[in-house]
């Protein structure tokens, strides 16, 4: 094979690399350029040949040119480069962030040319950010965008939540009042692409059917008695952003047409008008109703339905991860110091044991409102079991177990309704050992005749027999495995935090336990 054959295939193996591949002459002028290189900065080869290297703006040959040396770039001073990160200008003005590898060839002591390769690391920089943008939000005292919570329920959910934000498609975030479907809708927003661009948020729930097609569509002047100006409506103010539609099942079947019309076309008519507008809006929607109950009864359309459920997100109740009680408890407390100034420090090992041991129908909303009540009762120092609100001192083990004015839906039997479909998951096993009980005692207690009891009895004293049972099972498990919390988790063929869960629970230590 003879030198001109040899450049040949040279030059055919150089246009086969996937990486830009450029030679620069002494003077700063690029002498060939390679189609991987057109691709990645969107010049052609024609328009490149006979420039300077200036032309593609690679801020490290900026500096680089202006430390000054005796060529043209100090890369023929230092002879080569090595995965250095800079970042270039296409040429339609957008950035380009490479790693450059450079390689000086001379002939002698004569220099030729020099060999640059560039490679695209823009995928690798966003998952850079991305990774720095969770690590401070999963690092921060705000737990995960203010979700706080190490189960192994909640960081699927995290990581779920992490990836419905690298899309554009509906999310649909499911789960009952007070297990924060706001904040993980905002967690969306804040981690996705748009996070520069607005968060509308709606509660459907709130408005009626006339007044949330304005809130939605917006509406012209003269469309309605006291229209008097054209108004926007949130999908307008959301262009370009997410628009939250909270309690999405309550709205009502009119409104349902026009917004499944809206989300298929990505347009919108105002209230009044007959000209379309575009918009460009990712829908998060959030409800606690069953919305497959509510399609068969004929009360919310199921091609809605499909179409907003594209990336659905269910959040857990409270009480399916009892394990995140503590860290919520610690959470909400430092929250109402810095906010009121109180000298609280923390807990009493009997009132987080109540805490974790209540059924919390109202889930993580009704925790921190607990906490705040206990805050207002106590003086200072540590929240004990005099200072909880009553209905959860005085029932952590059973919902008949209520106090004076503890209503049906505190001890979990929740009312009527789609939204409350029979006792709480967590009371299912309570539920019918207190229909056992009215059944050969003739009834529930009177409210009020347990008021005197204190919490310890609930947590120590007069437990069923499956609670024993369990407590025993539990402390021989411990024993068996040598107080290994993951090997007695297997022996039980139960999750290791649910171990934990009862050890809290029944109040023991594994240490006593083994050695007893």
């Amino acid at each position: 094979m003879d030198a001109l054959e040899s450049g040949r295939f040279l030059r055919e193996v150089i246009n086969t690399i996937n990486d830009g591949f450029f030679l620069v002459g002494p003077d700063g002028r690029i002498l060939m350029a390679n189609p991987a290189l057109e691709r990645l900065t969107g010049y052609e080869a024609g328009e490149l040949t006979g420039q300077t290297c200036a032309v593609l703006n690679c801020d490290a040959c900026v500096r680089s040119r202006s430390l000054g040396g005796g060529h043209w770039c100090r890369l023929f001073d230092r002879k080569d480069e090595h995965r250095k990160r800079c970042t270039l200008v296409r040429r339609d003005g957008t950035s380009l962030t490479v790693l450059k590898n450079a390689k000086v060839l001379k002939d002698g002591d004569r220099v030729i040319a020099a060999v640059e390769t560039i490679t695209d690391i823009t995928a690798v920089v966003e998952k850079d950010r991305r990774i720095e943008e969770l690590s401070r939000l999963l690092g921060s005292d705000e737990g995960f965008a203010g979700m706080v919570g190490t189960s192994a329920v909640m960081q699927r959910v995290f990581r779920i939540i992490e990836r419905a934000a690298e899309s554009d498609a509906p999310v649909l975030v499911l789960g009952p009042s007070g297990t924060g479907k706001e904040l993980a809708a905002r967690a969306i927003h804040e981690l996705g692409r748009r996070k520069n661009g607005a968060y509308v948020q709606l509660n459907c729930a709130a408005l009626n059917e006339a007044l949330l097609e304005s809130e939605l569509f917006g509406h012209v002047r003269g469309a309605f008695t006291g229209a008097i100006r054209d108004r926007q409506g949130r999908f307008e103010a959301a262009h370009g952003g997410d628009i939250f539609l909270d309690e999405i099942g309550d709205i009502p079947l009119p409104i349902q047409v026009k917004l499944l019309r809206v989300l298929e076309t990505k347009r919108i008519e105002r209230v009044g008008d007959n000209a379309s507008r575009e918009v460009d809006v990712r829908v998060i929607a959030a409800t606690n109703r069953d919305l497959g109950r509510l399609v068969r009864a004929g009360r919310f359309r199921e091609d809605l339905l499909f179409r907003i459920n594209v990336i659905p997100i269910h959040l857990p109740p409270l009480a399916e991860r009892r394990e995140d009680i503590p860290l919520l408890a610690a959470h909400f407390l430092k929250g109402i110091r810095e906010r009121d100034g109180r000298d609280v420090t923390g807990l009493t090992p009997e009132a987080l044991r109540l805490l974790t041991a209540y059924s919390w129908p109202g889930n993580v909303r009704e925790l921190r409102s607990a906490l705040e009540y206990a805050c207002v009762i106590a003086e200072g120092g540590r929240l004990g079991v005099e200072h909880l609100p009553q209905h959860i001192a005085g029932a952590a083990w059973h919902p008949e177990c209520a106090g004076p004015g503890m209503t049906a839906g505190h001890a979990g039997h929740g009312g009527t309704g789609d939204r409350h479909a029979g006792p709480h998951p967590a009371l299912a096993g309570h539920e019918a050992q207190g229909q056992a009980a009215r059944a050969e005692g003739g009834g529930m207690p009177p409210a009020g005749s347990l008021a005197g009891v204190s919490a310890g009895a609930f947590m120590y004293g007069g437990r069923p027999a499956r609670h024993e049972r369990e407590r025993a099972e539990l402390v021989e498990a411990l024993r068996a495995a040598g107080g290994n919390v993951s090997e007695a988790a297997r022996l039980l063929g139960v999750h290791r935090g649910t171990v934990r869960n009862r050890m809290l629970r029944y109040g023991i230590d594994v240490h006593r336990a083994v050695g007893g």
